[in-house]
């Protein structure tokens, strides 16, 4: 038999496996002793019944006038007779018997005591220095099935007991086991980024040191996630000032110096760094996106950072090329504004560079908190689509990107419950990519 791989089954089945063959073994070993001190008392009773009957046959068989006449005795009303006599002399003649003697059932006379044949239990006894013997026969049937009620006494309520027991064990089982139970759920409930410490207040001292283990594990992991972040995060910001300045310094030699050939490699210098400059901010918002407090304890209204993220995209971008369309209504969510903004302009960034030149990128967050960014422009081919939220991919080959603006965005989508489904080409169309990002939103 193969044993469930739950802890509560095995506990349940062999505790009912060990107290059934406890019960069955006790049964049979009660039903033993009492067969035993039941044939002593069926002996007993025997015995007594031989030594009581044989005085009255005495003076019977001697006060009779004719010697050796067999004389049966009538019953008053019918019965069942379980013991049987008969009272020979010592020639074997009967001269008394009970009325549903039998006596073929009845052996050769062998002397005083106790004999046994294959169908009834005898005890012999005599008087009158042996001429008067006396032999009462019990069926050996009549103890079997005493027997059997003894044993149906003792098996039938095995048949409840067990089944009661059985549940009692379960539910006792269930019960032991609920806080391990608990602290299965609250470890099965989490997500991959959450490195709390696990209650562990109500676990029994066998299993304490293995969350008191866990939880020192995830703090390990705790810390060196953040010292991940936070090198991830102040290297950006460090970069900031001597990038600005590198920046500075191409764009300052550029227009001081009359080479054209010198100029060009300026021009190529400040492109360099602007692109690193995009790349150390994208590091940082990635940092935070993985390590920061994205769910806030109040509402704020989604459509005031994303005006305001795409209306500052918008003035670097030629009139009608990205158009921003708002619900009437306030769209209330705990969301971090600062990490909706983050996620609005990667995804209006990443449609106007990867899209079309001059096509427009459309912006639109509904009532429902569903942000759509939709651009036109080549399809994607669907291999490469599934891996778009990786880091450091790109579209196209020669996309001037960092290649982590939507891997921030799937970032901050699986910290907050969000979903980020990427189409191409969009829907309804032949061709251009759409993002869809479902936001957790409060309130009608």
């Amino acid at each position: 038999m193969t044993l469930p791989r739950s802890l509560q089954g095995r506990l349940a089945i062999l505790l009912g496996l060990l107290l059934t063959l406890l019960w069955i073994a006790a049964a049979s070993v009660t039903a033993v002793i009492l067969r035993h001190e039941m044939d002593e008392v069926f002996d007993s009773a025997l015995e007594e019944t031989a030594q009581r009957l044989l005085p009255l046959a005495v003076v019977d068989i001697v006060g009779r006038e004719n010697d050796g006449v067999t004389q049966r005795l009538g019953t008053l009303r019918q019965h069942d007779e379980f013991f049987t006599y008969l009272v020979r002399d010592a020639q074997g003649r009967i001269l008394l018997q009970s009325h549903a003697a039998d006596p073929a059932a009845f052996p050769a006379y062998a002397g005083p005591g106790f004999r046994q044949t294959a169908t009834h239990r005898i005890y012999n006894d005599e008087a009158v220095q042996g001429t008067i013997r006396i032999s009462v026969a019990e069926p050996l049937s009549h103890r079997d099935a005493i027997a059997r009620e003894i044993q149906m006494g003792l098996g039938l309520p095995i048949l409840v007991v067990i089944p009661a027991a059985l549940l009692a064990i379960v539910l006792a089982v269930r019960t032991v086991a609920a806080p391990l139970r608990r602290f299965r759920e609250t470890i099965e409930s989490r997500n991959a980024r959450d490195l709390t410490p696990t209650p562990s207040a109500d676990l029994p001292t066998e299993l304490a040191p293995v969350a008191a283990t866990l939880n020192a594990l995830l703090e390990r992991l705790k810390g060196a996630f953040e010292a991940e972040r936070s090198f991830a995060a102040n290297a950006a910001h460090e970069l900031r000032t001597p990038l600005a300045g590198a920046i500075a310094q191409a764009q300052r030699l550029r227009s001081e110096t009359n080479d054209p050939a010198a100029a060009a490699r300026a021009s190529d210098i400040e492109a360099t760094l602007k692109r690193l400059t995009r790349l150390s901010e994208r590091l940082m918002q990635l940092a935070r996106a993985e390590g920061g407090r994205l769910r806030l304890e109040r509402l704020t209204d989604l459509r005031i950072p994303a005006r305001l993220v795409i209306e500052d995209i918008a003035r670097s971008q030629p009139p009608g090329r990205i158009a921003l369309t708002l619900p009437e209504r306030p769209v209330p969510s705990d969301l971090d504004p600062d990490a909706f903004g983050i996620v609005c302009r990667n995804l209006a960034e990443n449609a106007l560079r990867h899209g079309s030149e001059t096509g427009r990128v459309e912006v639109s967050l509904t009532g429902g908190g569903t942000l759509t960014v939709a651009n036109d422009g080549p399809v994607v081919p669907p291999e490469k689509l599934a891996r778009l939220a990786e880091r450091f991919e790109r579209a196209g080959g020669g996309a001037d990107g960092s290649g982590l603006g939507l891997a921030i965005v799937a970032a901050i989508a699986d910290r907050i419950g969000g979903e980020l489904v990427l189409t191409s080409p969009r829907p309804g169309r032949g061709s251009g990519f759409e993002a869809v990002l479902r936001l957790p939103t409060s309130g009608p």
